[in-house]
């Protein structure tokens, strides 16, 4: 039973070349793959970064974003934060650089803090205002009492109950005419 169970033995040398190719051709491709996914990466990094920087062009669009042909700047700005990126700066530092350079209105957004804050703070508080006057306006006409002629009702008293259903009765007698002919 023992001379049943005998394995092959590991040691053939037809077996260590095989595994040896396998993790070679696995190495290389490994190496060859990484550098284009780390690229794709920090170009995406870099793209997600020149959406929050403007164009100093003065075309009023963000770096990423920015379609002139011939741009003066647009391919200068976008080499300087490639390679940036390629660095691995912080995106912080990365802005901080830029906004060195041009100063804050290469920002896309302006920061919130000092007088800047206004352009965060006012326009919620606008809406919020809007909101209020409409809600206020809504309730206003919910709880107005119905439009009637008071002056006329207490000037005629009882007669107006009379002259209007006088009127009334008029009418659909001739419109009961109107509609059998």
């Amino acid at each position: 039973m023992a001379a049943t169970l005998k394995r092959r033995a590991p040691d053939r040398p037809q077996d260590n070349y095989f595994l040896v190719v396998v993790a070679l051709v696995s190495l290389a491709v490994l190496v060859a793959v990484l550098p284009v996914a780390l690229r794709a990466q920090q170009s995406d990094r870099g793209e997600q970064i020149s959406g929050k920087l403007m164009c100093m062009c003065g075309c009023g669009q963000t770096l990423k974003e920015c379609n002139h042909i011939d741009c003066p700047l647009r391919a200068g700005m976008f080499k300087q934060l490639e390679a940036d990126v390629a660095r691995g700066e912080s995106d912080d530092l990365i802005l901080q650089d830029f906004v060195q350079q041009y100063g804050e209105a290469v920002l896309s957004s302006p920061p919130a803090k000092g007088f800047n804050l206004i352009a965060w703070i006012i326009p919620g508080a606008a809406l919020a205002v809007g909101f209020c006057i409409v809600i206020l306006v809504v309730r206003n006409w919910r709880h107005r009492p119905p439009a009637s002629n008071t002056s006329v009702d207490v000037a005629a008293g009882s007669t107006s109950q009379s002259v209007d259903a006088d009127q009334f009765e008029r009418a659909r007698r001739q419109a009961d005419r109107d509609t059998d002919e």
